[in-house]
């Protein structure tokens, strides 16, 4: 699921990638939403609102929206860096590092976001943390992917799906028909797990608050221990069929 790159990787692999952590995205939008009443899985509606009270010259609200689009870039460029940095010694574990942050932020706002003795974790630092934690995730997933699998954001997965849906009407090779269909299934995957994490996060949030974020930390600690068995088994046939 996060190993496999180029010819090796298969679309399996992507829907592999895109169910477990588009529904983590939608765990942590909603969460945003319900705790800090901020969107914290995209940037596009905060350029919106920058430019909005940079028209009212409240610039002090202005630089906080501003801000929220710095934390997101922020959390791609660590990811990016830190997975190229790793591959050069092994390509097999560049994922680990930008997972492991995106954990540790998540436990971290789930322990302290909502204490008000911890003044550090206020409303405007929680949606800091989680733009950063999903900055994280969409780089990853996109350098995995190559560009294939978005998990946090809709608008662009909307585009290709009409896009797409359109070509049903023209593409008539069998081949071009798979790859298409194949292509179709996996944006309709993505859509529905995140609306799944929402749903289900926002269900979760009426008993646990922020302690909700526990429940994205579960899936991506599943998709680590899986990828890593998945992997090992892998190896030990390898392994089996060279010795015979």
């Amino acid at each position: 699921m996060f190993r496999h790159k180029g010819k090796n990787r298969t679309s399996k692999h992507n829907l592999r990638l895109a169910v477990l952590l588009s529904y983590v995205a939608g765990i942590v939008n909603i969460t945003g939403v319900l705790s800090v009443k901020t969107l914290t899985t995209n940037v596009t509606g905060h350029f919106a609102f920058f430019a909005e009270e940079v028209t009212k010259h409240n610039y002090q609200a202005a630089i906080i929206f501003l801000i929220y689009t710095l934390f997101f870039l922020a959390g791609s460029f660590t990811s990016n860096f830190l997975a190229e940095l790793i591959s050069i010694k092994n390509s097999n574990l560049f994922h680990v590092a930008p997972i492991t942050i995106e954990i540790a932020i998540l436990i971290s706002l789930g322990l302290f976001g909502m204490r008000p003795d911890f003044n550090l974790f206020d409303e405007k630092w929680t949606a800091f943390g989680l733009l950063f934690a999903m900055g994280i995730q969409n780089s990853l997933v996109t350098k995995i992917s190559q560009s294939t699998v978005r998990t946090t954001h809709l608008t662009g997965l909307f585009t290709d799906l009409g896009i797409e849906l359109s070509q049903l009407f023209f593409y008539k090779k069998p081949e071009e028909r798979n790859i298409l269909k194949t292509s179709i299934y996996l944006r309709l995957s993505i859509i529905f797990f995140f609306f799944l994490g929402c749903f289900s996060g926002g269900f979760i949030y009426g008993f646990l608050v922020l302690k909700t974020l526990f429940v994205a930390v579960f899936f991506l600690f599943a998709a680590l221990y899986y990828d890593y068995i998945r992997f090992n088994l892998i190896a030990i046939k390898r392994k089996k069929i060279n010795f015979n």
